[in-house]
Protein backbone atom coordinates (compact mmCIF):
# COMPACT_ATOMS: atom_id res chain seq x y z
CA UNK A 1 0.00 0.00 0.00
CA UNK A 2 0.90 3.57 -0.86
CA UNK A 3 1.29 6.68 1.79
CA UNK A 4 -2.10 8.43 1.41
CA UNK A 5 0.58 11.75 2.37
CA UNK A 6 2.52 11.72 -0.64
CA UNK A 7 -0.81 10.92 -2.83
CA UNK A 8 -2.63 13.84 -1.38
CA UNK A 9 0.89 16.05 -1.51
CA UNK A 10 1.20 14.56 -5.34
CA UNK A 11 -2.56 15.67 -5.94
CA UNK A 12 -1.89 19.03 -4.62
CA UNK A 13 1.23 19.34 -6.44
CA UNK A 14 -0.52 18.62 -9.58
CA UNK A 15 -3.43 21.47 -9.14
CA UNK A 16 -0.93 23.68 -8.22
CA UNK A 17 1.22 23.61 -11.02
CA UNK A 18 -1.79 23.53 -13.52
CA UNK A 19 -3.44 26.51 -11.67
CA UNK A 20 -0.33 28.96 -10.88
CA UNK A 21 -0.91 31.25 -13.14
CA UNK A 22 -3.70 32.63 -10.80
CA UNK A 23 -0.91 33.81 -8.27
CA UNK A 24 -0.65 36.73 -10.81
CA UNK A 25 -3.84 38.23 -9.47
CA UNK A 26 -3.17 37.19 -5.73
CA UNK A 27 -1.59 40.82 -4.56
CA UNK A 28 -4.38 42.18 -6.27
CA UNK A 29 -7.29 39.94 -4.39
CA UNK A 30 -5.47 39.42 -1.05
CA UNK A 31 -5.14 43.23 -0.42
CA UNK A 32 -5.78 44.81 3.22
CA UNK A 33 -8.19 47.68 1.39
CA UNK A 34 -9.39 46.27 -1.72
CA UNK A 35 -8.38 49.09 -4.83
CA UNK A 36 -11.62 50.96 -5.35
CA UNK A 37 -13.59 50.46 -8.58
CA UNK A 38 -13.16 51.63 -11.87
CA UNK A 39 -14.78 52.84 -14.82
CA UNK A 40 -14.97 52.34 -18.73
CA UNK A 41 -13.27 55.81 -18.79
CA UNK A 42 -10.63 54.91 -16.92
CA UNK A 43 -10.00 51.23 -18.58
CA UNK A 44 -9.89 53.52 -22.12
CA UNK A 45 -7.40 56.00 -20.69
CA UNK A 46 -5.05 52.91 -20.13
CA UNK A 47 -5.30 51.45 -23.47
CA UNK A 48 -4.84 55.21 -24.69
CA UNK A 49 -1.49 55.06 -23.08
CA UNK A 50 -0.52 51.83 -23.07
CA UNK A 51 0.21 51.21 -26.83
CA UNK A 52 1.31 47.51 -26.24
CA UNK A 53 -1.19 45.89 -23.71
CA UNK A 54 -3.63 48.79 -24.62
CA UNK A 55 -4.59 47.03 -27.83
CA UNK A 56 -4.66 43.77 -25.88
CA UNK A 57 -7.18 44.93 -23.27
CA UNK A 58 -9.70 46.38 -25.80
CA UNK A 59 -9.59 42.98 -27.93
CA UNK A 60 -10.37 41.36 -24.98
CA UNK A 61 -12.87 43.56 -23.54
CA UNK A 62 -14.37 43.20 -27.59
CA UNK A 63 -14.32 39.33 -26.83
CA UNK A 64 -16.12 39.63 -23.85
CA UNK A 65 -19.26 40.77 -26.03
CA UNK A 66 -18.96 37.75 -27.86
CA UNK A 67 -19.48 35.52 -25.11
CA UNK A 68 -22.85 37.64 -23.73
CA UNK A 69 -24.20 37.65 -27.47
CA UNK A 70 -23.38 34.04 -27.26
CA UNK A 71 -25.01 33.00 -23.72
CA UNK A 72 -28.51 35.27 -24.28
CA UNK A 73 -28.68 33.64 -28.09
CA UNK A 74 -27.76 30.11 -26.20
CA UNK A 75 -30.12 30.31 -23.04
CA UNK A 76 -32.97 32.06 -24.68
CA UNK A 77 -33.41 29.17 -28.16
CA UNK A 78 -33.14 26.14 -25.33
CA UNK A 79 -35.08 27.79 -22.80
CA UNK A 80 -38.00 28.30 -25.31
CA UNK A 81 -37.42 24.99 -27.23
CA UNK A 82 -37.59 23.44 -23.93
CA UNK A 83 -40.58 25.26 -23.01
CA UNK A 84 -42.59 24.59 -26.35
CA UNK A 85 -42.02 20.78 -26.23
CA UNK A 86 -42.32 20.29 -22.70
CA UNK A 87 -44.45 23.67 -20.60
CA UNK A 88 -42.07 21.98 -17.67
CA UNK A 89 -40.61 25.25 -15.76
CA UNK A 90 -37.97 23.43 -14.12
CA UNK A 91 -36.53 21.88 -17.49
CA UNK A 92 -37.42 24.93 -19.23
CA UNK A 93 -34.83 26.22 -16.11
CA UNK A 94 -32.21 24.08 -16.37
CA UNK A 95 -32.32 24.09 -20.18
CA UNK A 96 -32.03 27.84 -20.26
CA UNK A 97 -29.39 27.70 -17.47
CA UNK A 98 -27.44 24.64 -19.77
CA UNK A 99 -28.25 27.04 -22.98
CA UNK A 100 -26.57 29.91 -21.12
CA UNK A 101 -23.54 28.16 -20.33
CA UNK A 102 -22.73 26.80 -23.94
CA UNK A 103 -24.05 29.58 -25.26
CA UNK A 104 -21.11 31.64 -23.45
CA UNK A 105 -17.93 28.92 -24.37
CA UNK A 106 -19.42 29.18 -27.82
CA UNK A 107 -19.34 32.59 -28.05
CA UNK A 108 -15.62 32.85 -26.24
CA UNK A 109 -14.41 30.19 -28.84
CA UNK A 110 -16.00 32.78 -32.00
CA UNK A 111 -13.54 35.58 -30.69
CA UNK A 112 -11.34 33.76 -30.10
CA UNK A 113 -10.50 32.70 -33.48
CA UNK A 114 -12.41 35.90 -35.00
CA UNK A 115 -10.37 38.44 -32.85
CA UNK A 116 -6.83 35.78 -32.55
CA UNK A 117 -6.86 35.74 -28.98
CA UNK A 118 -4.67 32.94 -28.76
CA UNK A 119 -1.64 35.08 -30.49
CA UNK A 120 -2.22 37.57 -27.72
CA UNK A 121 -1.23 37.31 -23.48
CA UNK A 122 -4.51 38.92 -22.61
CA UNK A 123 -3.62 37.79 -18.92
CA UNK A 124 -1.00 39.79 -18.94
CA UNK A 125 -2.61 42.99 -20.45
CA UNK A 126 -4.98 42.37 -17.41
CA UNK A 127 -2.53 42.18 -14.83
CA UNK A 128 -0.77 45.74 -16.49
CA UNK A 129 -3.98 47.25 -16.14
CA UNK A 130 -4.09 46.30 -12.63
CA UNK A 131 -0.57 47.37 -11.62
CA UNK A 132 -2.11 50.69 -13.51
CA UNK A 133 -4.85 51.38 -11.79
CA UNK A 134 -3.01 50.32 -8.42
CA UNK A 135 -0.57 53.16 -8.96
CA UNK A 136 -3.05 55.41 -10.40
CA UNK A 137 -5.95 55.02 -7.21
CA UNK A 138 -3.13 55.57 -4.70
Amino acid sequence: MGDSRSFVDGFKGFWEERLSFLENYTRFTKRDTPLPSWSSSDVEEFIASDPVHGSTLKTAREAASFGVTGAALGALSTGAFAWRYSRSPHGTALSFLGGGVFGWTFGQEVANHTLQLYKMDTMAAQVKFMEWWERKSQ
